[in-house]
This record gives C-alpha cells, sequence and structure tokens, in this order.
C-alpha cells in the first residue's frame, strides 16, 4: 500500500544551511519528517545503534530501555519487531522498563499497558521474561506505595527513554501540573484524561480506571538519552509548546528541555506550527514557488494585520521576506500577483462552468455536466467536510456519486440502538427490545462488540446517511453506495490492517462510475485512522487501475477536503466554494440526519461543540480569512486542495 503525503510546494531549502541556524528557534532539537513511519524508522535506527554499541557484560548489566505504550509507538514497534526478525537485532541483552499503567487492572486484560506492550512488541522479540518490568497493577492498595518506590529505583539511570507525547503535553500519566520532582507513583486520572482513556474501553468512562501508576518526571530525567515522539494534526499545539515555548507545568514534556541530550521526532504535520514550517524565511533561503510566495504573503498580512494590496515594501524587509522582494518584486508586483493568484481560487461553480473561459478557474468547463464520485471515510463525514459542495454539484445537475467507506458502526451509541428498537416496536414490529439488551449487556470492555449489535448500528448509520443526501435531491436508490470496507469491521476501535481486498472494493465502484472529479479526504489527523487508511486505500484503487490502462483515471482530478476540526491553510487552497446563507442552513439540515452522533457520540474528542458547530466554524472562519486578505465577502467558504 503507498503511502500517502500531502504535495509539497516550495520551502526552505535545508541543503548547507548549519544545524545551529537550522535548529534555532528550537529549544528541543527535532527531526521532521513527511511520514510517521519514516519517523519511527529513524527511531528504530537510534535503538538499535545504542544497543549495539552497548557492551552489556563490561557493564555487568542489561541495556535499559524505557518504553510508551498508545498509538504513537505503534509503527515503531512493528519495525523493530521486523528487525528482529530479520536479524538485525537482538533484545537478548536489553532490559524494558514500561513507563505507565493503568490501576488495578490484570496483566492479562486488553486494555492494559503490560497486554498491549506484550502482543504488540515484546511477543514478537527475544527478550527474557525477567528483564520484562512493567508497572504491577495488582499491588494490593496498602502495599502500592512502597511498590512504587522499588519500581522507582529499578527505572532510574535507564539508557534510552523513548517516550510518546499526548495531546495535552502529558508524558506517561503525568498530566498538566505535574512536578518536575515527581517520582514513580500513582495518580488519580481526570475526567478529561479518561474521556480520552475511554476508547480502549468502548468508549464507555464508566469503564475506564480512575487511577494510573506511572514514572514521575525526575525518574524520566534521569535517563541518559531521551526521545520523544509525536504525530498527526493533534498534536500541532502540543509540539510548538514542548519545543519553541517556555518550560510549564500545564505542559509536562516541556520540562524535557533542561535535559542535555534530548531529541523530538515528528512528522511535517504534528510539526506545522513550528517556525521552521509557519515561516522558514526567517531561517534561510527557500524555493519560492507561486504557492509558497503565497503562504509568505498571507503570512506577512495576518502578522501586519493588513490586507494583500495595502502591504508595503518595509513590510516585507521588516518580516525577514527581503529574498522574496529580490527575487520577485517590487513589493507592489507581488502584492499584485498573489492577490490575482488567491482570488482565482474562488468559484462558485466546483463541477466548472458550462460554456464559460476557464483559463482562470480551478475547474475545466468541459465535459459538463460531469462525473463526481465523493469519498467518505465515515457515513457523516461528507456533509460535515463538504456539504455545501457536494449540495451545489447535485443542484447544478452533475451526476454525483456518495461512496461511504466505512460502517461506522462502533461510533453508535447503545442508548440509540435501544431507542430505535422501542420506534420499531412501536410502529408494529416484533418487540426486540428485550433481546437487543441482552445483547448490549453482553458486551465485555476491550474485546469486539457482539456482530449482530454492530448490524444494527451499522444499518443507523445508512439510514442516516441516505436520509441527508436524500435532503438535498440525491437519488439514494442509485447514487448511494456503502463499501463497507473489511479493515474496518474490527468490532472495536483498533481497525484490521488494511489489503487488497479493501482496495478492489474500491476499484470496482470507480470503474463503474469512471467519474471525472474524486473528492477524499486529506486530513491527517491520526497517523494510524480511518480518514488516512481509507484516503490511501482510494489512492492506491486509482493508481492500480492507471496502471492497468483505465483511460479516464488518467484524466481524474482528485480534491482533498479535510474533516471537522481543521482546514487547508489558505497557502495550499486550489479551490475556494462560497455558501450563501441559505446553503449554510441546507448543509446544517443534512448534518442534522446523522442524530445518532448528536451529543451522545463515543468519541467526540475535547470539543465540546457539536459536528454541525464544527463545521460552521470553520467554513465562517475560512471566509473571514478571505475577507482579511481583501477578497469579497462570503458567508462561509469549503477549500479544497487539488493531488496532483
Amino acid at each position: 500500500m503507498r503511502h500517502f503525503t500531502l504535495p509539497k510546494d516550495g520551502g526552505i531549502i535545508e541543503k548547507n544551511i548549519p544545524s545551529g541556524i537550522l535548529h534555532g528557534h528550537e529549544k528541543i532539537v527535532t527531526n521532521i519528517f513527511d511520514l510517521e513511519t519514516n519517523a519511527c524508522g529513524a527511531v528504530a535506527d537510534v535503538i538499535i545503534e545504542e544497543i549495539r554499541k552497548f557492551d552489556a557484560a563490561a557493564a555487568g548489566r542489561p541495556f535499559k530501555l524505557g518504553l510508551t505504550t498508545g498509538k504513537t509507538p505503534a509503527s515503531l514497534y512493528r519495525i523493530l519487531a521486523g528487525r528482529y526478525k530479520n536479524g538485525e537485532v537482538s533484545f537478548k541483552d536489553v532490559e524494558v522498563f514500561s513507563i505507565d499503567e493503568y490501576y488495578p487492572v490484570h496483566k492479562s486484560e486488553m486494555q492494559s499497558r503490560n497486554y498491549r506492550l506484550h502482543s504488540e512488541f515484546l511477543n514478537l522479540i527475544d527478550i527474557k521474561e525477567e528483564n520484562i518490568h512493567i508497572p504491577d497493577a495488582t499491588i494490593p492498595n496498602d502495599q502500592i506505595n512502597a511498590y512504587c518506590d522499588k519500581f522507582d529505583k529499578k527505572a532510574r539511570n535507564m539508557d534510552l527513554l523513548v517516550i510518546g507525547v499526548g495531546e495535552n503535553g502529558q508524558v506517561g500519566f503525568n498530566e498538566a501540573g505535574s512536578s518536575e520532582l515527581s517520582r514513580t507513583r500513582t495518580v488519580l486520572l481526570s475526567y478529561a484524561s479518561r474521556k480520552r482513556q475511554a476508547k480502549n474501553f468502548n468508549g464507555m468512562i464508566s469503564d475506564t480506571p480512575t487511577m494510573a501508576i506511572t514514572l514521575g518526571i525526575s525518574t524520566m530525567m534521569t535517563a541518559s538519552r531521551i526521545i520523544l515522539m509525536a504525530f498527526g494534526e493533534g498534536k500541532t499545539e502540543v509540539v510548538k509548546n514542548i519545543v519553541e515555548d517556555d518550560v510549564s507545568s500545564s505542559c509536562p514534556a516541556s520540562y524535557f528541555q533542561r535535559h542535555d541530550n534530548i531529541s523530538m521526532y515528528v512528522d511535517e504535520t504534528a510539526a506545522s506550527l513550528l517556525t521552521r514550517l509557519v515561516a522558514p524565511w526567517c531561517i534561510g533561503p527557500c524555493e519560492w514557488t507561486p504557492k509558497f510566495r503565497r503562504k509568505a504573503v498571507i503570512w506577512l498580512c495576518q502578522k501586519v494585520g493588513k490586507p494583500i494590496l495595502k502591504l508595503t515594501n518595509s513590510d516585507y524587509l521588516e518580516n525577514s521576506l527581503e529574498e522574496l522582494l529580490d527575487l520577485y518584486g517590487p513589493f507592489d508586483k507581488i502584492n499584485i500577483d498573489v492577490f490575482n493568484d488567491l482570488q482565482h481560487t474562488i468559484t462558485g461553480w466546483p463541477g466548472g462552468k458550462p460554456n464559460a473561459d476557464d483559463s482562470t478557474r480551478p475547474v475545466p468547463s468541459s465535459p459538463f455536466p460531469k462525473k463526481v464520485l465523493i469519498f467518505s471515510p465515515h457515513p457523516d463525514d461528507d456533509v460535515i467536510s463538504m456539504g455545501g459542495t457536494f449540495i451545489r454539484l447535485v443542484h447544478q445537475g452533475h451526476n454525483v456519486h456518495i461512496a461511504y467507506e466505512t460502517s461506522g458502526d462502533v461510533a453508535v451509541h447503545d442508548d440509540v440502538v435501544l431507542q430505535h428498537m422501542d420506534a420499531a416496536f412501536e410502529l408494529g414490529f416484533e418487540n426486540q427490545f428485550g433481546n437487543v439488551r441482552k445483547l448490549i449487556e453482553s458486551k465485555v470492555p476491550g474485546e469486539p462488540e457482539p456482530r449482530e449489535l454492530l448490524a444494527i448500528k451499522a444499518a443507523i448509520r445508512r439510514s442516516e446517511a441516505k436520509g441527508a443526501v436524500r435532503s438535498f435531491g440525491l437519488d439514494t436508490k442509485n447514487n448511494v453506495h456503502f463499501l463497507n470496507l473489511p479493515f474496518y469491521e474490527s468490532g472495536g476501535v483498533t481497525k484490521l490492517p488494511c489489503s487488497q481486498v479493501d482496495v478492489d472494493i474500491i476499484k470496482k465502484l470507480m470503474a463503474e462510475v469512471a467519474p471525472d472529479q474524486i473528492y477524499m479526504a486529506g486530513d491527517l489527523a491520526d497517523p494510524h485512522g480511518t480518514h488516512r487508511v481509507c484516503t490511501e486505500a482510494a489512492l492506491e484503487a486509482l493508481e492500480q487501475l492507471k496502471e492497468e490502462g483505465a483511460e479516464w483515471a488518467s484524466e481524474c482530478n482528485v480534491w482533498l477536503y479535510r474533516g471537522a476540526w481543521m482546514e487547508w491553510e489558505l497557502g495550499r487552497v486550489d479551490m475556494a466554494i462560497p455558501l450563501s446563507p441559505e446553503e449554510v442552513v441546507e448543509k446544517r439540515y443534512a448534518i442534522y440526519h446523522h442524530l445518532s452522533q448528536k451529543d451522545i457520540v463515543p468519541f467526540p474528542g475535547d470539543d465540546p461543540r457539536e459536528f454541525w458547530q464544527r463545521a460552521e466554524d470553520r467554513t465562517q472562519s475560512t471566509a473571514n480569512q478571505y475577507d482579511a486578505l481583501g477578497m469579497a465577502e462570503y458567508q462561509a467558504i469549503e477549500v479544497f486542495v487539488k493531488l496532483q
């Protein structure tokens, strides 16, 4: 499966830039990679090198390696296990320390850190059982303090500590407010922390432990070398806090700025707020493509609080953009060029305007009408992320097909299922309420949900999706496709590997529709999440069809939208679709049809807003940005990046 990365367009020319200048804004040296898997590969290189050069016989002890659990190191463990299998490294002389564990929990429980670390890594290598140290969460409460003291002494002075960082800067279960002097101890988990961890307990916060055991900050700081890891859009803010901001107890990982042998490994998405990516012209020479020039000018506008056409020569000179002036000046020419470039992204015709001059439009006028295929990872991403554009394409007469790639079944709360069973009975159907309640009560935390229950939840989401698109006139009989990709159907939060079986399902639909345009999710909020997997599977299907000689596939344009949490930065945008107040309301009504995702959705994250609110706030914010730059004022704007 080919990995998806966002297209690069200009940027800093790192060659020949001294390391001190390249990392000049960083308090922790940060290594940025295009993909999370490449970052993990580099961390694996470090671990293997450190193990190889360590002389266990001379030291009289094994190499002490501290490890984290969770989503962040999942790829790292797969890579390390693969390299062990290939004979590149042995773990016979390695001692592993896990940095945390829920309390109380038995090591055999699937949600435990112990179980995950063994299943994802330790069971796949040649480490000795006596060299595995994971906090024992079965120790009685009256003995736990003494146990933590003993564990703390063992865990100190590790040779290498590899830690994944949480979205709020937590390391292990050291949450905001943790002391720099803290040692291994039990901690009470906050409601916010339990809410995050509930995804490992079928979304049920009531089943999530209230306590945990964690190594303290001071214990971690005794390690000879520390590596921090963070990947995905959800880590952008915290990476900036850790790398460039001041030390603060509100971001415990920032304490590691005081360690003398520490580095951070991130992907480009997580690093997107660092100066190296936000304003690389402040660091060194750049490749000034048209989009990169637009990025710089928009940054300058936001920094000085002016629209594009009011920028002055001094604005450029005083904000490190003299190279741009030298290459493409004078300043007023740059202003006009960027203004026109940004203005040409705006169109009311996402499928192309028939019989019109399309020389400056993002979409060609012909053919018209177009065959359009929209891919939605879950049964509501379509209307949440690009509902206004979807509605516009249908109303303008294009042959639009929507493909829901996964069932979305695990995101339906049990109470919603029971309510539907009640409704069916009230309508005169057989009373299944009791049977379904028994199914729900048979659920075991951490294990897949009963298949019969998931089938009901999937049916609920299908009915909602059809209701949403029916509200603006799409033919639900012929133009709505539920792909039910097998990788998703694990029955739990952790999904199965994506395979050629998934790709073939997508290929079949693509071949049937033979679209002129394809829309798909381009957000990378979770490197291991459904959106990324669905997008990579769809792109793989398209590439295979091209290789197999499908003529339409080479002519088809792929447009990427983002989800409800983040939007494309305007420097990347290729097409912007303005929405009227009436279209915003029509989009809202479509989102309303997804009733199972209102209020009690099991996995909403920390954002208390409902999906329709997030969607409207995002598109209105985009419209405000265009307005502030000197463009026309719109109620809302949806934006897209074209995959070349």
